[in-house]
This record gives C-alpha cells, sequence and structure tokens, in this order.
C-alpha cells in the first residue's frame, strides 16, 4: 500500500515537472509567435554585428538602442545550450562562464543573437537575426596600452596597463605618479613573450632612461629607446632616435601636428653597453624610424625620407613639412657575424603618393601590415592614415577594406598571425580606442571588433586615450613596483652611443622637456 502511495506520487511529481518544462517552452513559442517582425538587424552600442569574434574573448555586452520597456536577447549556436539576457533596461549583460562555454564548444561555427524588444503597448518586437561567427584560433590573451589624457598639453597622468582579453580585469604595469609624474612610452615585447620587455622613460626628476626586463630583472640604461623591436632571438633591439616637434594648424579636423627634424636607427646588442649602427639605417641625409625585424630575425624593415630642410633645430615647422613622404625598406642582418647588407626600397612614397609608416610583420612571415597617410611621420595625428596590408611572397599591397575615414594608426599582430588589434578614432575623432580583426588565411581582414568592457556605455564617458596597443600570450611578469624602483634608483649602465646626425656632439641636449606626440 505504501510503496503504491509512493509510486503515485512520483508519478504527479514527474507530471509536474513536465507541466513546467511544457509550460516554459509554450512560453517562448509564445514570445516568437506573439511578436512583430521587424525586418532589419536592431541597433546596438558597440556594433557587434556581422564580424568574427575571438573564442576566448570577454562577452560582448551591449546597448540596444530600440525604445522599448523590456528587452530580451537570445544567444545561441550549434552546440551546447543557448544563453537567455533578460532586462528592464537596454543593457544586455552576458553572463560569462555561460559565454566561454558556448564560445569554445563553436569554434569556426556561427553564433546567433536573436533581439526582442516589448514597447509601451506591451506587444513585442522581433528584429532579424544577428550573425557573427566564432573564430577557431584565439587571440592573444592579453593587451599592454598606453593610457593618457587626449590634451596635448595635460600629460602627467601617463599609464601603461595590461588588460586580459579573457575578462575585464586590468593592472597597472607602471603609473607616471611612481617617479614624479615624468612620462613613459614604447613599451615593446619579444615574439609576444613578456620575458622581455623595454620601456622608455623621460623623467625631470630621475633623467631619461630605457628599463629592460628579462624574466624578474629590470635593468636600466642611461639612453632612452624611441620606437623599439626587439631580434627574434632576444639578443638585441633596433631603436629609433629622434627629434620630434609638435605644432598646431589654425583648423581642421586634426589641427594637431607633428614633424621629425632628424632620426636615425641604431641597435643595443643586450648586455654589451655599445649601441652601434651602420650606413644603411643612419644616412645623414634621411629621416630613418620605425623599426621592425623580420620574423626569422635577416631583415630588418623601417620607414626612410629625405631631410627637405637644412636647420634641424629650430624651425618648427620647417620648411615643405607637407612634402615628407616616407619610403618603406629593408635590410638584411645577418647576427652571427654581425653584418648589414644594403638597404633596398620595397615601396616607394614616389610609387604610393602617400607616407608609408609603422610596418609590422605577421609572425608567420607571410604579411606586412602598415600605415599610409598624406605626408609626415606621425599617423594618429592624420586623419588621412589608413591600413594598408603587403604579401610578402608577391609585393602586392592594397587598403584593407575595414578603414574609417578618422585615423588608423598603431597595431600589432597575435602570434598566431590570424589576430590584429589597432588604434582608430573611428568613434568620435578625438579618443583612440583599441579594435580588434580577424585576418583569414586569404589575407581577408574581419569587421573591427571593439575592445568590450563589462559595462556596455563604458566608451560614452571614458575620456582618456588607449594608445600603442600590444598583444602579448602572458601577463607582464614584472610589477609595478620593481620597474618604478628601477626608474628611481640610481644604478644605471652608461652606455656608448656611436657618431650620427642625432648624436649629442654636434647638437647640446636640450634641457628635459615632455615630448606630447611620443607619448601617443
Amino acid at each position: 500500500m505504501r510503496r503504491r502511495v509512493w509510486v503515485a506520487l512520483l508519478c504527479v511529481l514527474a507530471a509536474a515537472a513536465v507541466g513546467v518544462v511544457s509550460l516554459a517552452r509554450r512560453r517562448a513559442y509564445a514570445l516568437a509567435g506573439e511578436c512583430t517582425a521587424v525586418h532589419r538587424l536592431p541597433r546596438i552600442r558597440p556594433d557587434y554585428t556581422e564580424t568574427v569574434i575571438p573564442p576566448n574573448i570577454a562577452p560582448l555586452n551591449f546597448l540596444v538602442q530600440e525604445p522599448g520597456t523590456r528587452y530580451r536577447v537570445e544567444i545561441s549556436a550549434t552546440s551546447g545550450g543557448g544563453i537567455s539576457v533578460r532586462s528592464r533596461s537596454p543593457r544586455i549583460v552576458i553572463p560569462p562562464a555561460q559565454w566561454r562555454k558556448l564560445l569554445d564548444a563553436n569554434r569556426g561555427q556561427e553564433l546567433r543573437w536573436d533581439v526582442y524588444v516589448r514597447r509601451k503597448d506591451d506587444h513585442w518586437d522581433r528584429f532579424d537575426t544577428i550573425t557573427n561567427r566564432i573564430a577557431p584560433e584565439d587571440v592573444d590573451g592579453y593587451l599592454v596600452y598606453r593610457l593618457i589624457r587626449p590634451a596635448y598639453n595635460f600629460w602627467r597622468e601617463v599609464e601603461v596597463r595590461q588588460r586580459d582579453l579573457a575578462g575585464y580585469s586590468e593592472r597597472t604595469v607602471l603609473h607616471s605618479r611612481s617617479f614624479a609624474r615624468g612620462c613613459l612610452n614604447c613599451h615593446t615585447f619579444c615574439n609576444n613573450r613578456t620575458s622581455r620587455m623595454t620601456l622608455g622613460i623621460r623623467s625631470g626628476a630621475y633623467g631619461s632612461s630605457a628599463l629592460i626586463a628579462q624574466e624578474d630583472v629590470v635593468t636600466k640604461l642611461d639612453t632612452k629607446f624611441g620606437y623599439t623591436s626587439w631580434h627574434p632571438s632576444g639578443r638585441l633591439v633596433a631603436y629609433s632616435l629622434n627629434k620630434v616637434r609638435q605644432f598646431f594648424h589654425s583648423g581642421g579636423v586634426e589641427v594637431r601636428d607633428v614633424v621629425d627634424l632628424d632620426s636615425d636607427l641604431v641597435y643595443y646588442k643586450i648586455g654589451s653597453r655599445t649601441v652601434q649602427t651602420t650606413a644603411g639605417i643612419s644616412d645623414p641625409n634621411r629621416l630613418e624610424t620605425y623599426p621592425t625585424w623580420s620574423p626569422d630575425g635577416r631583415d630588418l624593415y623601417f620607414c626612410s625620407a629625405p631631410i627637405l630642410w637644412s636647420d634641424r633645430r629650430k624651425t618648427v615647422p620647417p620648411e615643405h613639412y607637407d612634402e615628407v613622404r616616407y619610403d618603406l625598406m629593408r635590410i638584411s642582418y645577418d647576427i652571427e657575424t654581425d653584418t648589414w647588407g644594403e638597404a633596398e626600397t620595397v615601396l616607394s612614397a614616389d610609387e604610393t603618393g602617400r607616407s608609408i609608416m609603422l610596418p609590422r610583420a605577421s609572425p608567420d612571415g607571410r604579411f606586412l601590415l602598415f600605415c599610409m597617410c598624406e605626408y609626415g611621420c606621425f599617423p594618429i595625428y592624420q586623419p588621412s592614415s589608413d591600413l594598408y596590408l603587403m604579401d610578402l611572397q608577391t609585393g602586392d599591397y592594397r587598403r584593407l577594406e575595414i578603414n574609417s575615414d578618422r585615423s588608423e594608426s598603431w597595431h600589432s599582430w597575435s602570434s598566431n598571425s590570424r589576430w590584429f588589434v589597432f588604434s582608430s578614432k573611428r568613434r568620435d575623432g578625438l579618443f583612440t580606442r583599441s579594435y580588434l580583426s580577424y585576418l583569414d588565411k586569404a589575407g581577408k581582414a574581419h569587421k573591427p571588433l571593439l575592445l568590450p568592457q563589462k559595462d556596455p556605455s563604458f566608451y560614452d564617458s571614458f575620456l582618456k586615450t588607449c594608445s600603442v596597443p600590444e598583444l602579448v600570450r602572458e601577463p607582464v611578469r614584472v610589477s609595478a613596483r620593481e620597474l618604478a624602483e628601477a626608474v628611481r634608483s640610481p644604478r644605471k649602465i652608461k652606455v656608448k652611443m656611436p657618431v650620427t646626425s642625432m648624436s649629442p656632439s654636434r647638437e647640446p641636449s636640450p634641457s628635459w622637456k615632455p615630448v606630447a606626440p611620443e607619448r601617443e
């Protein structure tokens, strides 16, 4: 008798459970069935539509820019359970654990977002499905970038930060307030690893220097590195010496401008205490800047332009500053014998009619990504600056489809050559933001993805510029305290410098003064 009672009770509970499930399904179907179809994509901000997503990226939280009183988003893919997000406001915040599980289970597959909005009359609208694709390949897990204010004369808050791309956590790599509010820039890594890192320092209290971090040891050199590139072996760095000056136009989309009055390239063998150069990268009649090594370390790419003025000290802007256009150059190098070849032109400014800047070779050696703008050396102040891609196997190059009508500038590759990050002012024309783009094996760059934030309205009120984004595979190994102590320490390695047109022996070093353009 007792057994019959238990069996009956279990049957009732089972029926109730089935009823609850059926009710949930009926409600879901009812929602879809009772909705009015809106035959267009919903307006969302940021615009995370019809793009390619890294499978290890943080949730792409967004705002639904459609009027309503309730919001619902159903996220689905081929495998695994979907995600349902309901909100009384336009803010859609996606649960991180479910998001990570869904993306990892659907690499290479489509990701669908169905957006529902309830109007004031309590009726629901259903918009066309947003379809994105999840890439098979991860992006490197961390982004290191510089954070500054956009005002040219407000430089006292400079910070290098590290962002975990799988989530939203950040930490300070080094802040200027830890060394009397000096300036820091040109953070550079070897092979997307943080075991070798350089940082440029300019400080009224502690002087100009370069920090070299190897594993957990930080060395301070008594020379400042400019634009820097690590040789893939980790045994030396090539860097620029720049005499950069800022000036202003009376009007225009961007009133700030920059000229490099003189520049050379040099290289430093780690531990040698000697900086060296060669004729092919330090011609006294030309400007050389933006060095970058090929992945095999056999070639150094750089940018070079003729000097069109006689006064390299005082006249800003100098004559013909807006006629300076840089060529893309390459010079061979043998690290075992420390011998250089002859510099050769890869792409001429005479051919393109534009100035070529910031070459970066993909880690697999297939492509070269670079900027071109109307003139000069500083693409971040040039609204005309666009991204171009060269196939190093054929020499063919083209303007990428992902460019906007605003400045696209500093870029770096993920270690697998499938992703790159770049700086752009496309959102508002003032603040640079970091965007990710997927580059498939055919060389097609897909619609850029604004770096996601936990608060989808974050960028609406964030009044700082994010520049020099560098992708790395792991967190920075040394702490902010160790780096700051190295800056403040009187202990530093004296480095013997070569004689070039940039040498102090030819022109006395001016008293220390921060130069805003070098930081952005």
